[in-house]
């Protein structure tokens, strides 16, 4: 997320960073690169004037005058503005209503409205517990309820039929009376989305909103439509009381112009980030966040929430444990520290969020891909439950064997036993009194101000004991 935008801005502070004296001539040159990164990223004309005039005024103000190392106070400023065009701080789905909370969902066809349905309702009965009905009042595509009906299934919320026969405004009132009966807290209305923005699609959805008043109406829109998803927006807003935006597909724009222009041209905060496929790839969006991995400083705040979230602390915990007791770290262990990783979006999504990885190249980033790790769980998976737990009974023979069942070749089995001594290794340190100086480690990458270090465990045997 955010690579190009990223690279381009990284490459320009570097330059300024180490500045003693900042005068208007090299605020100057940096604000011109500043400029250019931020069109090519696709960001608004308008978004990126105020942008570029802010930080202007406060870098030739008083706060970078005083400062003991005006370079880092520029960059400072620079962050701090970056925030302030994203919204400043996040802002939470307000649910205060009566029950059921109706949430409306607007956006053009093919945003990923009714994928965003489902991972809102997944959200809202995980970290919540709400209890969620969904709903669609697409009339025009059945396949569209259809999916919401199988997303209801696979999150586990209700899900109240609707078809093609209906009249939108008909559908949500009766799913509301529905929803008031079985006692539901929140009820999330999928709508139907055009190609384009029309008269029509924009009366039948102002109807439907006078209908059920809702207490959310949410824009939906496909962050890789760069600078269109601002003014799609903007057009949603003039025609709906838009309260909030979720901003979908962002794990695959590498610009991020959506999101530094959305929140400037409509008003109206993102509320919701979606990062991925995966039903709980939704986030609630953090500016700071986002701003601080914009410019290759790490996002160590989702990383830990993500660590509490999805670790399975049950094994983490009989791992810290085992390897305490000095029983070692074999290949099955190994084994769970990459489900745990997948679980928590695989690698490049970790990495994406330490800091000072945005820096690195991108031959390492290639080296560290899913795919490699996608591999190495085939390999551990030919071997038989022996050489897992005993990995020094792995002879020649049995690599061959082993590369044959994974479709790999010897040298990747070798590979692999490589970097488990090395992560072996690791663990040894762990279970030696390695293990708050690591927790340290962690701690030292936390932004100032930051909560405390992670709970639960990151792959590669982070642990903390219980």
């Amino acid at each position: 997320m955010f690579e190009n935008l990223s690279e381009r801005l990284g490459a320009t502070l570097k330059n300024i960073s180490g500045k003693g004296r900042l005068s208007e001539d090299n605020i100057k040159d940096t604000l011109r690169e500043v400029r250019m990164a931020l069109l090519e990223a696709d960001v608004a004309l308008p978004v990126v004037k105020g942008f570029i005039a802010q930080v202007k005024d406060r870098a030739l103000g008083i706060e970078v005058s005083k400062s003991l190392n005006p370079g880092q106070m520029f960059i400072k400023i620079v962050q701090s503005e970056l925030e302030t065009v994203m919204g400043s701080a996040n802002e939470k789905l307000n649910l205060a209503a009566q029950p059921p909370a109706v949430v409306l969902m607007a956006g053009l066809q093919g945003a990923g409205k009714t994928t965003s349905v489902g991972k809102l309702a997944a959200l809202l009965k995980q970290r919540e517990k709400k209890k969620v009905l969904v709903v669609s009042t697409d009339v025009y595509r059945p396949a569209a309820i259809k999916q919401l009906e199988t997303l209801a299934q696979d999150v586990e919320v209700g899900f109240f039929p609707s078809d093609i026969t209906q009249k939108p405004v008909d559908i949500a009132l009766a799913a509301l009376d529905f929803a008031r009966k079985q006692f539901y807290d929140v009820v999330l209305v999928d709508t139907a989305g055009r190609l384009h923005v029309d008269n029509d699609m924009m009366l039948e959805i102002q109807t439907l909103h006078k209908a059920i008043k809702p207490i959310e109406t949410l824009f939906v829109v496909d962050a890789m439509t760069g600078q269109d998803a601002a003014n799609t927006a903007k057009a949603f807003n003039e025609a709906l009381p838009l309260t909030g935006v979720i901003l979908t597909k962002a794990d695959g724009d590498a610009r991020g112009g959506a999101a530094l222009s959305v929140r400037h041209i409509t008003g109206k905060p993102i509320k919701f980030i979606g990062m991925g496929e995966k039903l709980d790839a939704l986030e609630p969006f953090h500016p700071e966040r986002i701003a601080s991995r914009i410019l290759g400083m790490g996002d160590v705040l989702s990383l830990i929430e993500e660590v509490e979230r999805k670790v399975d602390k049950e094994k983490a915990q009989k791992l810290a444990q085992k390897v305490q007791k000095g029983k070692g770290f074999d290949l099955q262990d190994f084994k769970e520290q990459l489900e745990q990783m997948r679980n928590m979006g695989g690698m490049m999504s970790l990495m994406d969020k330490m800091p000072g990885m945005g820096n690195m190249s991108a031959q390492i980033k290639e080296k560290a891909n899913d795919k490699s790790f996608n591999q190495m769980e085939a390999i551990i998976n030919s071997m038989t439950l022996v050489e897992r737990t005993k990995p020094d009974l792995i002879n020649g023979s049995r690599k061959r064997r082993i590369a044959s069942g994974s479709g790999t070749q010897i040298q990747d089995v070798n590979r692999l036993l490589k970097q488990f001594t090395q992560m072996q290794k690791m663990m040894k340190k762990v279970s030696g009194g390695g293990m708050q100086k690591m927790m340290r480690n962690m701690k030292s990458m936390m932004p100032p101000g930051g909560a405390a270090g992670p709970a639960g465990g990151l792959p590669g045997g982070l642990f903390r004991k219980r």
